[in-house]
């Protein structure tokens, strides 16, 4: 995993402010923003309960936000902000999706796909690397998610 930069806890407390807005909609509380050249091209947070869908992770959202805001598939130079590790859907589209780097908060031990159960975008497989930060703002992120599920199961 990479360093983290000086505007990392910046970006990822604007994915906490979308995480909140998933909680308070019932949904599991992941909020993801996508940053091009220090702008956010695109913002969103889980769900898959509001829409009845299995893809509406906030990543995959907020990937097809800023697809559509810049144009076209390929998030070149760009940088998402997530507060949870992502899951293998996610991994894959951020793979797709060319993200030049990844942050996230906290680790996911049941689903995560980029260190937890695997590490897809450390495959050497595949033809894209990615840069990944783990850790930011962990301690926020752990606890609304921890406070979600106090409250929900």
């Amino acid at each position: 995993m990479k360093n983290v930069a000086s505007n990392d806890e910046d970006f990822m407390a604007l994915a906490l402010a979308e995480a909140k807005k998933a909680f308070q909609l019932g949904e599991v509380p992941v909020g993801c923003v996508i940053v091009l050249k220090d702008k956010i091209i695109a913002r969103a947070h889980n769900l898959r309960e509001t829409k009845k869908d299995p893809t509406a992770h906030a990543e995959i959202l907020a990937i097809k936000k800023a697809a559509q805001r810049m144009g076209g598939w390929r998030l070149l130079n760009a940088i998402m902000y997530v507060t949870v590790e992502p899951c293998a859907m996610c991994a894959g589209a951020i793979y797709q999706a060319r993200i030049e780097r990844l942050v996230f908060g906290v680790d996911d031990p049941k689903a995560g796909a980029i260190k937890s159960l695997f590490s897809i975008l450390d495959s050497k497989k595949i033809n894209h690397r990615v840069a990944v930060s783990g850790g930011v703002l962990q301690k926020d992120c752990s606890e609304i998610l921890s406070g979600f599920f106090k409250q929900n199961r």
